[in-house]
């Protein structure tokens, strides 16, 4: 595996705009064969808004970590303290550096911050249909726990696993 030289670190409330526009061109990406634009359109607006990122900047048990390859912010990856688990929240890597371990190097990132804080495990929530990234998921140790649908409002639904890494 080719894995460019990653550095990792936090989100500022002055990198929020470049995090909101990389999520963006990664989910046109990521999402345009699984859900409709309108959904896109959607969650990006309910997670992603300068707001909403802020926010969570905020909150003492969410965490934001972007990646770059050089100068190039290249991904980020966040994770939280849900329902008593350590959740991996959102990862997302541009394509082009896709394959190269960018995302194993911030699953292992949040990893080592779950079990620092004395999680044994992460979870996360991944499309049913994001195969992509659910061979992913499994190639870093996580399995499938259990699939839900859930409203998220205006008549949309994730359907999704939820997969966990024991740690």
């Amino acid at each position: 595996m080719n894995s460019p030289d990653i550095q990792i670190r936090p989100v500022t409330p002055s990198d929020v705009p470049a995090i909101a526009a990389l999520a963006r061109e990664i989910w046109q990406t990521a999402y345009l064969d699984i859900i409709t634009q309108a959904q896109i359109d959607f969650m990006l607006g309910q997670r992603y808004g300068h707001e909403q990122l802020r926010a969570d900047l905020e909150n003492p048990d969410k965490w934001l970590d972007q990646c770059f390859a050089g100068e190039r912010r290249v991904g980020f990856a966040g994770s939280e303290i849900y329902r008593g688990e350590f959740k991996l929240d959102k990862l997302y890597i541009h394509p082009d550096v896709q394959r190269r371990g960018v995302g194993g190097q911030l699953i292992a990132h949040v990893a080592a911050r779950a079990q620092k804080l004395g999680y044994p495990g992460v979870i996360l929530a991944v499309n049913k249909h994001n195969e992509k990234a659910i061979a992913a998921y499994r190639k870093h140790g996580f399995t499938v726990r259990e699939a839900i649908v859930s409203d998220i409002g205006d008549g949309f639904v994730m359907d999704d696993y939820i997969m966990e890494k024991k740690l």
